[in-house]
């Protein structure tokens, strides 16, 4: 199996550490958040593996040229601006058509979690999903909606107002965090940075330049293509993006 790791961020949020080091080679007891990335990935059988760089990119190809993981890893540059997640993964396409027919998962590299990956990729498998997102219900300022049959179907972001895929934004019930009742049976989820994709997805990023692959996903799903959510509520998960967050995710490791 194959995956990708985005790891072409800017790392803001975890400036000052950043500002002498990309995001990905911070580190998270005494290891870098990208070496924990694909070790884990290689756990769950994935032996290819593609990095997209960009904040101090040569720092990350000698850490990869220098590394001994034991699986093959390719490198995606985007010089010049930053993709974003779905331009990025529409650069690295070359990388998963190799494998038409075979899904890949796609990583960011500022996330750790316990999510069982393999069966995520198995309830891809079964749902016949163009994609399939490792989704929580948890507090976040941008919430995925998801219908009953767990179809990704709009969401919601720092306004507070729904949008609804292919549609204008539109206010259910009478607040901004309304329940699933108000939101007309649709369930808000948290998103964890984590997606199994199936390589026919290239055909349909219609998309040029730097794009967020979740517009896109919205855009397809109002196509009738299915982009489906993997409930992870009993996995353990940490967003990376702070200094704090690392601290808390030592604690977590050393678990």
């Amino acid at each position: 199996m194959r995956a990708m790791v985005l790891a072409a961020g800017l790392g803001t949020r975890l400036r000052p550490l950043t500002d002498s080091r990309p995001k990905a080679l911070v580190e998270v007891g005494g290891r870098s958040l990208l070496e924990i990335a694909l070790t884990r990935l290689k756990k769950f059988g994935v032996c290819e593996a593609i990095v997209n760089v960009h904040h101090f990119a040569d720092m990350v190809s000698d850490y990869l040229k220098k590394s001994d993981l034991g699986m093959r890893v390719e490198i995606s540059r985007e010089d010049g601006e930053v993709l974003d997640t779905g331009g990025g993964l529409k650069k690295a396409g070359w990388f998963f058509l190799e494998q038409p027919e075979e899904p890949f998962l796609l990583h960011n590299v500022d996330v750790i979690s316990d999510i069982d990956l393999a069966r995520m990729v198995e309830e891809h498998r079964r749902q016949v999903a163009l994609a399939t997102l490792a989704v929580q219900a948890r507090q976040s300022s941008r919430q995925l909606l998801f219908n009953h049959e767990s179809r990704l179907c709009g969401r919601r972001t720092g306004d507070g107002i729904p949008q609804i895929a292919g549609g204008a934004p539109v206010a259910f019930g009478s607040s901004p965090r309304s329940s699933d009742v108000g939101l007309g049976g649709m369930t808000e989820l948290a998103f964890c940075g984590i997606h199994v994709i199936s390589p026919r997805i290239f055909s349909l990023l219609t998309e040029e330049g730097a794009f967020p692959i979740i517009p896109a996903y919205l855009r397809l799903a109002a196509q009738g293509e299915k982009i489906a959510g993997f409930r992870a509520d009993q996995y353990r998960w940490r967003d990376l993006g702070r200094p704090a967050d690392l601290r808390r995710a030592t604690a977590d490791l050393r678990e």
